[in-house]
């Protein structure tokens, strides 16, 4: 038996239980135990009903840990192996794995979600968020939701490149290409929107615009690198300071809400790159002129999971992060413990908080 955070009902508050157990690993699973796990905003959107997964759920979808089973047909990994988790398994053999698209791969996704891998005190099945469930000390999941990572790296920084990074740097370098000397908006400044501008840093970009109505959170865009901040009600007025009025090369919104692809939509200039990086709600509509679609020139891009290959970008994460490059430290809020999991989401929900980290002993 092991604790799990598990969600029984839209809108209830997590039940956290020490008493839930996994099934056995199939051929092509691994069994792992869960050393670190984030609080991401995306695991509020499946609390709250924003996002719809079949319950009852451990939540939990950013997590490393240590490999402890495997089942017969897996390779690549062995008992001891330090691992990161990935929500977006690749099967590596469809079209979208084969044109070099693994953030687009369905094969897996599907069964990982409909499939219960936990089982509660009572015998009842419950699913993983996403085919994981990290909220959990120990989990099952395919061979493919799991890229190992060099010992070096604490667990912590590990579970991190689970999704918060690689989601947001991986935006910039991956989906949008941003070139050296561009000038860039980023609309929230959330943890994955950090990752945005340390991405856009990264990439050379000379202005780098933090946009967000907790001011809060502008000196901390500052410290990651943003070059200057604004809330959405001075965008205009920074827009002119910074652009001369034109509009930045490209523009990322990082919120998941409408409001904030318009947003990102108006701070860019003609012909320049909008790329959507949030999560919406299934009935949060955006709508546009086609007139507009068409005459402004701008592009509309979704980037899904940073466009990352993790097997190929996790290595060059730890790299820019061993060289000083990838703050990673400073991403982290707080470490708790699995019984502060119930305040950590009325901390995410109220803002107040990066990237909260649980760790299990």
């Amino acid at each position: 038996m092991a604790y799990a955070a598990v969600l029984h009902a839209v809108g209830d508050e997590l039940d956290l239980r020490d008493d839930v157990s996994t099934v056995a690993p199939g051929p092509d699973q691994v069994k792992v135990r869960i050393k670190a796990t984030g609080v991401c905003h995306t695991d509020l959107s499946l609390i709250s009903g924003v996002l719809q997964q079949p319950l009852p759920m451990v939540i939990g979808h950013e997590g490393a840990g240590i490999v402890t089973e495997t089942g017969d047909r897996v390779t690549g990994v062995r008992p001891g192996d330090h691992v990161v988790i990935s929500w977006m398994p690749d099967c590596g053999e469809c079209a979208e794995c084969l044109r070099g698209e693994p953030y687009l791969c369905q094969t897996l996704r599907a069964q990982a979600r409909s499939e219960p891998r936990f089982r509660l005190a009572d015998g009842a099945p419950a699913y993983g968020m996403s085919g994981t469930g990290t909220w959990a000390e120990e989990l099952i999941t395919h061979r493919r939701s799991v890229i190992k990572v060099a010992e070096d790296v604490p667990f912590e920084y590990a579970a991190l490149l689970g999704c918060g990074i690689p989601t947001g740097v991986g935006a910039v370098i991956n989906t949008a290409r941003v070139e050296p000397a561009s000038t860039v908006a980023v609309v929230g400044a959330g943890g994955v929107g950090l990752s945005v501008i340390q991405g856009a840093r990264l990439a050379g970009a000379t202005t780098i615009l933090a946009i967000d109505p907790n001011e809060a959170k502008h000196p901390i865009a500052e410290r990651f690198g943003a070059t200057h901040t604004t809330t959405p009600d001075g965008l205009e007025e920074a827009a002119g300071l910074l652009t001369g009025g034109a509009g930045f090369d490209y523009a990322f919104e990082v919120v998941g809400r409408s409001a904030a692809v318009t947003t990102a939509w108006e701070a860019t200039r003609r012909g320049g790159d909008v790329i959507m990086v949030g999560a919406g709600a299934a009935d949060d509509l955006w709508s546009l002129p086609t007139s507009r679609l068409l005459f402004e020139g701008k592009n509309l891009r979704s980037s899904l999971y940073g466009g990352c290959d993790l097997r190929r970008d996790i290595p060059r994460f730890v790299d820019l992060w061993r060289a000083g490059r990838l703050d990673i430290e400073g991403l982290i809020t707080s470490r708790i413990g699995f019984g502060d999991l119930k305040d950590a989401v009325r901390t995410l929900a109220n803002g107040d908080a990066i990237r909260q980290v649980v760790l299990f002993d």
